[in-house]
C-alpha cells in the first residue's frame, strides 16, 4: 500500500498471528489485567505505576480517555498459547501528515516475559503500521535507565537515534532522559523476514 492511511481511532482494530492476539483495551479488562500487572518490577521505568487494583483502574481509564482524544490507541495483549491476557501496548504520537507513529506503553506480566510474546506483539503492530497504514517511520522510546528495553529494541532491528534529555515527567516527579529508536519503511521487508519470520505468514512465503 502506498500513501499513509489516517488511523481511525473510532474503529476496533484486532491484530492476530500464530502467537499473539491484540484487541482494543476496554474498561472490562481491569479484572484480567490486575494479575499480570501485579509485579512492581514491570513498572520501574514506566511513566506511572499500575501494580495494584487501583493503579490498573487508573491506567485503563487514562488509556481509554487518550483514545477518545485520538492521542493513543491502546490494546490488550493475549497469549494464544494460554488464552490469557498478558499485558498491554499502544500506538501513540500518530502524525498523519508525516506518515509516522510511535509504539509504546508496552508491558507484559512476568509469566510471559522471555517467551517470544512481546516480539509477536511487535510484529503485529509493525505489520499494521507499515502494510495497512502505509507508515514511513515507526518510533519507539524508552527510559534511558532501562537497559533491558533498549537491548530488546536493538535485537528486533530498531536503530538507536539518540537521547532526548529531560524529555518526560515520570514517577516521583523525575524528569527522565529518553532514548529514541526507529524502524523505517525501507527496512521493514528485511526485518519481517529476519526478525519476525516465525510469526509472519508473508515472510514464510
Amino acid at each position: 500500500m502506498t500513501g499513509y492511511q489516517t488511523m481511525n481511532f473510532t474503529v476496533d482494530i484486532q491484530l492476530e498471528n500464530d502467537r499473539a492476539l491484540l484487541r482494543p483495551l476496554t474498561a472490562a479488562d481491569v479484572d484480567e489485567l490486575e494479575n499480570p500487572a501485579a509485579d512492581p518490577e514491570i513498572w520501574r521505568y514506566m511513566l506511572s505505576r499500575a501494580d495494584d487494583r487501583a493503579g490498573v483502574e487508573v491506567y485503563v481509564a487514562e488509556a481509554l480517555a487518550a483514545r477518545e482524544q485520538k492521542r493513543r490507541y491502546p490494546f490488550v495483549i493475549i497469549d494464544k498459547q494460554t488464552g490469557r491476557v498478558a499485558g498491554s501496548t499502544s500506538y501513540y504520537n500518530v502524525v498523519a501528515e508525516d506518515g509516522r507513529l510511535s509504539i509504546g506503553y508496552t508491558w507484559i506480566g512476568r509469566d510471559f516475559q522471555r517467551t517470544g510474546l512481546n516480539r509477536a506483539a511487535k510484529h503485529l503492530l509493525l505489520q499494521y503500521a507499515f502494510d495497512e497504514l502505509g507508515c514511513e517511520r515507526v518510533e519507539l522510546e524508552t527510559d534511558a535507565r532501562n537497559q533491558k528495553s533498549q537491548n530488546a529494541m536493538r535485537q528486533m532491528g530498531a536503530t538507536e537515534e539518540g537521547t532526548l534529555r529531560s524529555h518526560r515527567l515520570t514517577q516521583g516527579g523525575i524528569r527522565r532522559d529518553t532514548v529514541i529508536f526507529s524502524i523505517i519503511r525501507s527496512e521493514w521487508p528485511a526485518l519481517r523476514q529476519r526478525v519476525f519470520g516465525a510469526f509472519d505468514q508473508h515472510a514464510r512465503g
